[in-house]
């Protein structure tokens, strides 16, 4: 699951999902309609309908392509050993994750209302809890247990907090990426 897209069915449907997404950004999801999205693509409506029938079926299938490499970080995390250094490459790998789909994430963002109303909300929201599961440990402090909600959500705020802040957009990742680390690190260490 590193910084790259995962690949897709082809370049029309890519193209959709890109233009869809950019649309529901400046214009909200519930403000963009179809025929918009047909217009700025330079595409009949029913060209649109071929690959897509709803605006849900372009987020569904945005989510899809998120949701891919998150399941796979965490099948991988599952089978590993819940070590300080397992939990520090799952927020890594997460962190690649989120550089990637960072457009997909900021359309969540502005759109939580919606988020909540459409079927991939609730999955998403269980991807989350599990990820959560696999940083925390129940039976520490509970000082350590927000430690390890913090870390994560660290990597979540730095795509949102941090975007009015001066500076290189990679340098705030990576500041971001060393305070859910120092995090992390501080929760284990008050394990053992």
């Amino acid at each position: 699951m590193g910084s790259t897209r995962q690949p897709r069915r082809s370049n029309t449907r890519q193209r959709i999902q890109d233009v869809a997404l950019e649309l529901f950004a400046e214009q909200g999801y519930e403000k963009t309609s179809l025929r918009e999205i047909a217009e700025a693509l330079d595409v009949t409506k029913a060209a649109l309908y071929y690959h897509f029938k709803t605006k849900e079926d372009i987020v569904v299938s945005l989510f899809q392509d998120l949701t891919r490499p998150m399941d796979e970080l965490i099948e991988w995390a599952q089978g590993q050993p819940r070590t300080l250094e397992t939990k520090e490459q799952v927020l890594r790998r997460y962190n690649d994750a989120l550089t990637a789909a960072a457009p997909l994430f900021r359309f969540m963002q502005e759109n939580q209302a919606t988020m909540r109303e459409l079927s991939i909300g609730e999955s998403f929201k269980d991807r989350m809890i599990t990820m959560l599961g696999l940083l925390r440990e129940p039976d520490t402090e509970l000082k350590d247990q927000v430690r390890c909600v913090s870390a994560l959500f660290t990597l979540h705020a730095a795509m949102f907090a941090l975007k009015d802040i001066e500076g290189d957009p990679e340098e705030k990742r990576d500041a971001a990426l060393e305070v859910a680390l120092d995090l992390i690190a501080q929760a284990h260490h008050a394990r053992g």
